[in-house]
């Protein structure tokens, strides 16, 4: 499959009503399950799922139904790799970072720390080599992804104190996924791997003492704010954290080609939804935070600079023993060279000047 037709199937809705349409209702009808990692109380990331499976639904005249299931309902929060490798599910939602234990190359499909932001996430994925490069590596898995939501640039959690310096992140038992833990743990921290419907109580029994999940929205309905007050920005290790829908492979080449065709711009239209939900509840979640008493702090600048000193390190290590994080971080890399050296002028001079603005 071509790198671009993620994007090239956007006008696959004008086709339909020009006359595809009678041919996908001529199909029999198709039932999925889809396995998500999330819990059905983020209503933004879980509702990712729900929105995917109703614009499949109606762009077939409900011949294609996608039943969605939380985390825990069909299978553990993180057992939804395994679950669409084997064909237990059609479908999993989920964060690709979480698997890196199976091999560090995942992380790429969500985010690395000091990676790309939402739109250069994009960018790579749609136009550049991203999603070709990933699918490649995904194919070892038996499943197909395709671009499933992103949650921009995320805040970087709950503390019970604020980190003033570099020092006080060494000991910190924190809860975060992905690569990022692997980093964070050459700065000292103790890293916790939580599913989210976990994180809580965990928090609030003290097993861990710090925590950072997404942004506002998200952190308020888990209550983070009750149990610790600081919260810190930004997340170094999530400028732009992608969503993927990973779909079995078997299951989707036995797909009509019009139902392959509508699954490519169900996914297109849900990675946009979710990211503009974000901006949107996420300004009136702050708000409502620091009205309630939660205090903002960022991180200091001797950890950000540690941070990106060790990633640099761990990446070079990575990509030393595992030839497919290689093949992908080197093309990744080049790709955010190029991507800093335009969003430094117009991007952020703009972004800079409106941000002192009084609005």
């Amino acid at each position: 499959m071509e790198r671009r037709s993620f994007v090239q199937g956007a006008g696959i809705a004008g086709v339909l009503a020009a006359g595809v349409a009678p041919a996908v209702h001529a199909q029999a009808a198709i039932r999925w399950r889809l396995a998500s990692s999330f819990p059905k109380s983020l209503d933004t990331i879980f509702g990712g799922a729900e929105y995917f499976a109703k614009k499949v639904s109606d762009m077939t005249g409900g011949k294609f139904q996608i039943s969605t299931h939380a985390s825990g309902e069909l299978m553990p929060p993180l057992g939804v790799l395994d679950g669409a490798q084997n064909g237990t599910v059609e479908i999993a939602h989920t964060a690709p970072y979480y698997f890196v234990g199976k091999d560090d190359t995942f992380a790429f499909g969500t985010a690395i720390p000091f990676g790309l932001n939402a739109r250069q996430m994009n960018a790579w994925m749609i136009e550049g080599n991203g999603l070709k490069l990933l699918r490649d590596f995904y194919a070892g898995y038996n499943i197909i992804n395709f671009p499933g939501g992103n949650t921009g640039a995320q805040m970087g959690g709950w503390f019970r104190k604020p980190v003033t310096s570099l020092a006080d992140l060494k000991g910190l038992r924190f809860r975060t996924a992905g690569i990022a833990g692997k980093v964070l743990e050459r700065l000292g921290v103790v890293v916790q791997a939580i599913p989210p419907a976990d994180i809580y109580s965990a928090l609030e029994k003290g097993t861990i003492d710090a925590v950072e999940f997404v942004g506002p929205h998200d952190d308020m309905k888990l209550g983070f704010n009750r149990v610790a007050p600081h919260y810190a920005y930004p997340a170094f290790w999530e400028g732009g954290a992608q969503l993927d829908l990973f779909i079995n492979q078997k299951a989707f080449a036995a797909l009509p080609a019009e139902y392959k065709a509508i699954v490519e711009v169900a996914a297109l239209a849900t990675h946009t939804d979710m990211l503009a939900k974000y901006d949107v509840k996420n300004p009136a979640a702050l708000r409502q935070l620091v009205a309630g008493g939660t205090k903002l702090f960022r991180f200091p600048k001797d950890a950000m600079e540690a941070g990106f000193k060790e990633a640099t390190a761990l990446y070079a290590e990575i990509a030393a023993k595992n030839a497919n994080f290689k093949k992908v971080h080197d093309d990744f890399v080049k790709f955010r060279a190029e991507q800093n050296l335009w969003f430094r002028f117009a991007e952020a001079g703009f972004d800079d000047f409106m941000q002192q603005q009084k609005l």
